[in-house]
């Protein structure tokens, strides 16, 4: 076995497209993803798990349908299962998904900003 620290900036350097997950790492059921995020996304939920968010880099609100919360730098959330929300960056925002395996992005809404599950880098 090979023990080697996973660089989070080595891993964002290796890819540029936003709202596409990147698996980098697992434990028991659960992935560890990040993702560049920058303008809307898409109204939707996640009925059978909770989702959560960390921010590495920018600023993220995540919308609700009865309010919202804004997430800079250093700072996280966790959206509970069936919750309705919408992330948004102004800008390019850098974040750290954690969920099970095989979570869709947009949950059941699909549409094109449907990420492919399980993307390794």
């Amino acid at each position: 076995m090979s023990y080697q620290p996973i660089n989070l900036a080595q891993k964002f350097g290796l890819f540029v497209e936003q709202w596409q997950p990147k698996v980098i790492a697992e434990m028991n059921d659960y992935q560890f993803k990040i993702v560049k995020l920058e303008g809307d996304f898409v109204w939707h939920d996640h009925q059978d798990t909770d989702e959560t968010f960390i921010v590495l880099d920018g600023e993220l609100r995540i919308d609700f349908r009865d309010g919202a919360v804004t997430l800079g730098a250093g700072e996280m959330f966790v959206v509970p299962k069936g919750v309705e929300h919408k992330p948004y960056a102004a800008k390019e925002t850098k974040v750290m998904l954690i969920e099970p395996r095989g979570v869709k992005n947009t949950g059941h809404e699909g549409g094109e900003r449907t990420a492919e599950n399980d993307v390794w880098i």
